[in-house]
């Protein structure tokens, strides 16, 4: 089973929220499944216009994926704009498409309800994502709910494509990530690079430390008892497992611990269980070279595929002679 993902390189740094919520899966999917993951700059380009900067993200987020476990022998990872036969059948794809669907995307009603300028790359950008489902053929693609629309979106526009050429394009289906535990960010939201409260899986460890020790809490004093539960630092805990979290959480009820000494445990915590994707790190940024060499073999396979599919689309809508 083919299964596709998609990540948008408009930062440079993965942070324990990606880790948890999306990257650790897609290590663990290509035990089992046919993985396909691409670097999505034609999509960072509606945020990201600045050439040095998108050509920096693109390899870091390529290396950091690298570092988390994405092996080339068993994922295939590239660039989308290193395969432009997604763009082809963008084209293909808007012709027998309404506007209507396109004005139902989440992404284009946020803007416009918050009046903020809007480009034809985000109008169309449904589009293009549909067109990275379909070009390779993607059985399953993993989301989180926000994100169920645009498959549903991209099966719509795969039938009106196959109803008005032929049956031509495959219609992929969903699988809801599985998220065991939500990622609170330092200030107990949401972790999200939008809401700067991130804590990056590869950051130098002072930066990290600095963070670590600055997460929201209340003024509880020391000696206190403190409700595990109902705290920031200790579900950042329970993300690294189930070891010593009993102990810990007693501490907490007896006011034998405050949050100081918690955070600092937290930090202890962070840097061991993130160590072996830190150490890999460094190696790949010691290589980028590899790192190319990785996204160029993998555009190659992609490809195929991608030509594939675009050639049957052509030859469906009449812009190509049958054999």
């Amino acid at each position: 089973m083919r299964v596709l993902s998609g990540v948008k390189p408009s930062a440079e740094m993965l942070h324990l929220g990606n880790w948890f919520g999306a990257v650790q899966q897609f290590v663990q999917l290509q035990e089992t499944e046919d993985n396909y993951i691409f670097i999505a700059d034609y999509h960072a380009l509606t945020t990201v216009q600045d050439a040095r900067q998108l050509r920096s993200n693109s390899l870091e987020i390529a290396t950091q994926y690298m570092a988390c476990g994405l092996d080339p022998a068993r994922t295939v990872l590239w660039r989308q704009s290193d395969v432009p036969e997604v763009c082809e059948l963008t084209w293909l794809l808007s012709c027998v498409t309404g506007m209507g669907l396109l004005e139902r995307a989440h992404a284009y009603k946020a803007a416009r309800d918050e009046d903020r300028p809007v480009s034809m790359g985000l109008f169309n950008y449904p589009l293009l994502m549909a067109a990275d489902i379909l070009a390779y053929e993607a059985d399953v693609v993993p989301v989180g709910e926000d994100q169920v629309q645009h498959v549903e979106m991209t099966r719509d526009m795969a039938e009106y494509f196959n109803n008005t050429f032929g049956e031509t394009l495959k219609l992929p289906t969903y699988r809801l990530a599985k998220t065991a535990l939500r990622v609170p960010g330092t200030d107990g939201r949401k972790m999200s690079k939008s809401y700067g409260n991130t804590l990056g899986l590869f950051e130098e460890e002072k930066a990290l430390k600095k963070k670590v020790m600055s997460i929201v809490t209340d003024s509880t004093p020391m000696g206190t008892p403190l409700d595990p539960d109902n705290c920031t630092v200790f579900a950042l805990h329970r993300l690294f497992g189930p070891e010593g979290l009993d102990e810990l959480a007693e501490q907490y009820r007896t006011g034998a611990i405050g949050y100081g000494g918690s955070k600092k445990l937290l930090l202890e915590r962070l840097l061991g269980g993130l160590a072996p994707l830190r150490t890999r790190y460094a190696e790949l940024k010691a290589d980028p070279g590899y790192v190319r060499e990785v996204l160029r073999d993998g555009a190659e396979r992609a490809h195929v595929v991608a030509r594939r599919v675009t050639d049957a689309c052509r030859l469906a809508s009449g812009f190509a002679d049958p054999c």
